[in-house]
């Protein structure tokens, strides 16, 4: 199937949160944001202007912005356009042929793009771990923490925290950091995340943890 168009729905907040099972703290020293499939092909499909896309580019914006004054290593997902079968594999049985090369879809939303350093690493399956370098760069840099925001809550977004918790590594899935095809589908892939494998927090809740950043 296609991406479906999504309807707007409200992003949720604090009172929205469910119970998490871990009681982890992120630590700025610990840490590596990640930010997943944050690509006009996949915002594409919301309403511009409207919620959750306008808090989820804010958020992610944020969250990049304060890694980067903190020296926080960022990390990106982003899918190749014009996949041959090959390359593509059964994610043409459920999503068919994907994005295609043009640029416009490859594209990094222009808020968020990444910077001279940032480590990009190009996603071929659900979960950012699968065939990338990104748990040797973790172990390289000793870090076992994942701020983990962006697209699709349920898919990329998910399988990535599961596998991060796999690794031993804590997650920390931004509940209004990341969005889905639905309300529905966004606070069930929270709630997942909550109960078996991360800490579910909010935007604020992450920026208070990191700290200000200190000016000289």
């Amino acid at each position: 199937m296609a991406i479906p168009a999504i309807s707007p729905y409200p992003m949720p907040g604090l009172g929205d949160l469910p119970t998490n099972t871990a009681q982890w703290a992120v630590d700025p020293a610990r840490a590596v944001l990640l930010i997943h499939d944050m690509q006009k092909y996949f915002l594409r499909p919301f309403a511009a202007g409207g919620s959750p896309v306008t808090e989820l580019v804010r958020n992610v914006t944020l969250l990049r912005e304060r890694s980067a004054a903190l020296g926080i290593p960022v990390a990106y997902t982003a899918q190749p356009g014009g996949m041959t079968d090959e390359q593509r594999g059964l994610l043409k049985d459920f999503w068919g042929q994907g994005m295609g090369a043009d640029p416009e879809h490859q594209e990094i939303v222009d808020q968020v793009r990444p910077a001279d350093g940032d480590l990009v690493l190009t996603n071929w399956r659900y979960s950012a771990f699968f065939r990338t370098e990104l748990l040797a760069f973790m172990r390289a840099q000793g870090r076992d923490q994942l701020i983990v925001c962006g697209v699709y809550a349920h898919i990329g977004v998910l399988m990535t925290t599961c596998d991060a918790f796999t690794y031993d590594i804590q997650p920390f899935l931004v509940g209004d950091a990341v969005a889905d095809f639905s309300r529905e589908y966004h606070c069930s892939a929270l709630k997942y995340a909550a109960e078996q494998c991360a800490m579910t927090v909010l935007t604020d809740t992450v920026l208070a943890g990191l700290g200000r950043v200190r000016r000289s």
